[in-house]
């Protein structure tokens, strides 16, 4: 029997230009946050890089997606090898909240609770304005979320590119109704 009600998997715009998105994943809960701070896990379904938990600590964030999965399925000819974004931890409680800056968006808080046996992973992605970058925005999260989910259950993924291609032609048929 399952001990807590099924989410759906795709991001909603809880506000004009804010996506949330969540997840159910095996506990414990500090398991799922090592997944989100620790560099050799976090790069295992989003990007490498070494974050301090402390407000104001500064990383790198670098995103190769290519090597996510084996075989990464066809990568999309806009889409670049390597990815590096700047990040400042701007909250940090851990285990059950982190955020922090994200480019010219308003950041991305990520929030853990208990459910059930399991954890709720919320992201919260905030100001995204410009609606290209809010449909790659929604189609990354949701790709790299499944990817968590996979990871941290231990389930072989699908490729990543093939997913996120799939993923963000849904998402754009979602946003034209």
């Amino acid at each position: 029997m399952n001990d807590v009600a099924e989410i759906d998997s795709h991001g909603v715009l809880v506000e004009p230009t804010t996506l949330m998105i969540q997840r159910h994943l095996p506990g414990p809960i500090e398991r799922v946050l090592d997944y989100l701070t620790r560099s050799d896990l976090r790069r295992q379904w989003l990007a490498a890089g070494e974050m301090a938990m402390q407000v104001g600590a500064t990383t790198e964030l670098v995103w190769r997606n290519d090597e996510l999965t084996d075989p990464p399925g066809e990568r999309p000819p806009a889409a670049d090898i390597e990815h590096r974004l700047e990040v400042r931890v701007t909250a940090c409680d851990p285990p059950h909240r982190l955020a922090i800056t994200w480019g010219s968006t308003g950041g991305v808080t990520f929030d853990l609770a208990p459910a059930g046996g399991r954890v709720l992973l919320t992201v919260t992605h905030h100001r995204v304005v410009d609606p290209a970058m809010r449909l790659s925005v929604s189609a990354g999260w949701h790709a790299h979320l499944d990817l968590l989910v996979a990871r941290v259950s231990g389930v072989e993924p699908a490729p990543f590119w093939d997913a996120f291609v799939r993923i963000k032609q849904d998402y754009a048929q979602r946003q034209q109704a």
